[in-house]
């Protein structure tokens, strides 16, 4: 069999190839060039998703691939980046969401432009397989794949893979899926694949946001729920529902950021109680192990990657939305952001978050 591996260069990726090869699979590794020249940067190297690709990191990956005994290839996958993922990005941020570009990155670039650019461009392969944390199944009951949470909780990135499609789901491979990853830094620190404790991307990109808006700054008010001004700002952009820090503002009592009205350019602010919700709307569904929730039905539900999954009755909203209503009160839901919908640790659907309160 024939297994492409999306690699990145990092540990993960580099472990999962090197897996797949001494289990006796054919491997090809596969990079992603997503990075289009003269878009503006001013992050540090070397530790985000999105940011200028260098001939040295190719070579490095190039060279992690001579160790492991496989083939590599870049694929060009600039243009559908720039018109899926960074044109959601700005679009959402400039209507006052916060959205979660690696999620679409991964259900539209990585497990689909690159598949897809790969085999057009004259590659033969079986299987797809990445890095990530997550393990997937066959439900001979209900006839669908099923994406379930990694044995490593700590490092399981359902959340970011929810919305691949049965279609994905039925030819991908995830080596990790099983593991610890002290065992994997294990393994590629004795492969001798990287430096000992090496870093590893932590962000989608590690620049000012702002460089990828291409907006100009306007000045706005920031508000409190009455409506009394209290302080100005330069863009609701720079905002996302639950922030602390930044404001600029004096209070008696922490100041949290709990609405944004980009019609109006205004920042609205209130205290701590004011940022938790129980009722939280979404819209664009994805489904996974089931192709539709008629009825409420009792799950457990995360609205940030970092958060641990909160239990929750899930009911069928109107015009295609479900309504969760959490048990205990969450903090911070935020328009924009993935709601991923567990049964366990199968994941059941998920969708973007429109209204929380």
């Amino acid at each position: 069999m024939k297994i492409l591996v999306g690699m990145s260069g990092g540990i993960d990726s580099s472990v999962a190839a090197w897996l797949l090869k001494q289990q006796g699979y054919e491997v090809i590794g596969a990079t992603m060039s997503i990075w289009k020249e003269g878009t503006p940067y001013n992050g540090p190297a070397g530790n985000s998703c999105y940011q200028p690709e260098t001939q040295e990191e190719l070579a490095e990956i190039q060279e992690i691939c001579r160790k492991i005994g496989i083939p590599h290839v870049v694929v060009d996958c600039q243009d559908m980046y720039e018109d899926i993922v960074l044109k959601n990005f700005r679009a959402e941020y400039l209507a006052g969401r916060t959205p979660n570009p690696c999620v679409w990155c991964n259900s539209k670039i990585k497990f689909g432009a690159l598949i897809d650019f790969a085999r057009k461009s004259g590659i033969e392969f079986d299987k797809f397989a990445t890095g990530h944390y997550a393990r997937v199944d066959f439900d001979k009951k209900t006839g669908r794949y099923r994406l379930r949470r990694a044995v490593d909780l700590h490092k399981d990135q359902t959340y970011f893979l929810h919305r691949l499609t049965q279609e994905q789901l039925s030819s991908v491979i995830f080596p990790l899926g099983d593991m610890l990853k002290k065992d994997v830094r294990k393994i590629d620190e004795e492969q001798g694949f990287h430096a000992v404790g090496q870093e590893e991307s932590q962000d989608f990109y590690c620049g000012d946001y702002t460089d990828l808006l291409g907006v100009v700054p306007g000045k706005g008010n920031i508000i409190d729920r009455q409506g009394t001004v209290m302080g100005t700002h330069t863009g609701v952009w720079n905002y996302t529902i639950g922030q602390r820090k930044g404001l600029g503002i004096a209070s008696d009592r922490p100041l949290y950021v709990v609405e944004l009205r980009p019609g109006s350019n205004e920042v609205v602010v209130g205290h701590e109680e004011d940022t938790l919700h129980t009722r939280v709307v979404i819209e664009d569904l994805s489904w996974s192990a089931v192709a539709a929730l008629d009825t409420p039905r009792e799950c457990v539900a995360r609205i940030r990657s970092a958060s641990n999954p909160q239990m929750a009755m899930v009911s069928p909203g109107e015009d295609n939305t479900l309504v969760i209503s959490f048990t205990g009160a969450v903090k911070a839901a935020t328009p924009g952001q993935s709601l991923v919908v567990y049964d366990g640790d199968t994941v059941l659907c998920g969708g973007i978050i429109s209204s929380a309160r």
